[in-house]
């Protein structure tokens, strides 16, 4: 599940500075609003609050307004996350940590299962397309 989440293609170049898309390590979709405590590090300097947001089609928001959202990020689909860094053509070590609550599993009585997930990779930006069926979360 780890070693599909962060495909070689995950990193592109925008306008606004750049993209990374990352799949779901589970086993099962997921609500969005299970997602907490997202960060992102490139070239080893992490996103400080309002270079991150998160792209729901055409939407941005911030990492913790996930919680109020009701859509589900499919275990075939990519979690947009948006830097608002300028990043130099080349590869990039990027690192993503965040938490996820299993709505339907528990840790101890009446308490959810939380697993906190990071992933790595080395990136290449705009690196060449992989081909896949996967869509971004929308």
């Amino acid at each position: 599940m780890l070693g599909t989440a962060v495909r070689d293609d995950a990193l592109t170049a925008t306008a606004e500075g750049f993209e990374l898309r990352i799949g779901l390590p589970w086993i099962r979709s997921m609500p969005l609003s299970s997602i907490a405590g997202l960060a992102v590090e490139v070239d080893g300097v992490p996103l400080v609050q309002g270079e991150l947001e998160v792209m729901l089609g055409s939407r941005r928001m911030s990492p913790e307004a996930l919680r109020e959202e009701r859509g589900w990020w499919f275990v075939q689909d990519r979690l947009v996350l948006a830097g608002r860094r300028a990043l130099p053509p080349g590869t990039h070590p990027v690192a993503v940590d965040f938490q996820l609550m299993v709505p339907y599993l528990q840790a101890r009585p009446g308490s959810p299962l939380v697993l906190p997930f990071h992933l790595e990779a080395r990136l290449e930006l705009d690196g060449k397309p992989v081909p896949s069926v996967s869509l971004d979360v929308a």
